[in-house]
């Protein structure tokens, strides 16, 4: 893990300041709520993490400007990533009703997107100051439940490069998975 660590650092994808879990740490498992071409499912971490990595990241509000402009791009990248081995997820404090439609305008059905209770937006220390919102923040998970990538920016700029270069650092370290 030490030496996947220090490849993702050189790749230069360590984890910016304002990221909220560091690189290393382990990922908290949680279970909500989730929708996938606006039929709603269950989703834990823990059984996601069992397929592959997981790209697990969290946007303000559903139909934004910022949130639909990195849905779009995430949905464009999703084959890629599926390739590659890794499960995209992208986690909002919106109720699943929003998020059903979400999941078909934005997402394109393409993904899944998954309800952030707010113990699970504190457990990822990603909570936006005075809402009950999170900020944007996207981790990529090893099957280990580590953080071997952080990101955080108010921008949608950077969080489909920086993911991918970090999956495709795993992928080319776990060539026989």
């Amino acid at each position: 893990m030490k030496t996947l660590l220090a490849a993702v650092a050189a790749l230069g994808l360590a984890t910016p300041v304002l990221a909220a879990l560091p690189v290393g740490a382990n990922a908290p498992d949680f279970a909500t709520q989730a929708s996938l071409a606006g039929k709603p499912f269950a989703f834990r971490l823990s059984q996601a993490l069992r397929k592959g990595p997981v790209v697990l990241y969290f946007f303000p509000a559903a139909f934004t400007s910022g949130c639909t402009v990195e849905a779009h791009e995430f949905a464009e990248a999703t084959d890629a990533f599926n390739k590659l081995g890794a499960t995209v997820i992208g986690i909002s404090a919106d109720d699943i009703a929003t998020l059903n439609k979400f999941s078909v305008s934005e997402c394109r059905n393409k993904f899944a997107v998954a309800s952030a209770s707010p113990a699970v937006i504190k457990a990822y220390d990603v909570k936006l100051p005075v809402i009950a919102k999170s900020n944007r923040t996207s981790f990529v998970i090893a099957p280990d439940g580590k953080i071997i990538y952080a990101y955080s920016a108010l921008g949608p700029a950077g969080h489909v490069s920086g993911t991918m270069e970090a999956v495709k650092a795993w992928a080319a370290a776990h060539p026989k998975r």
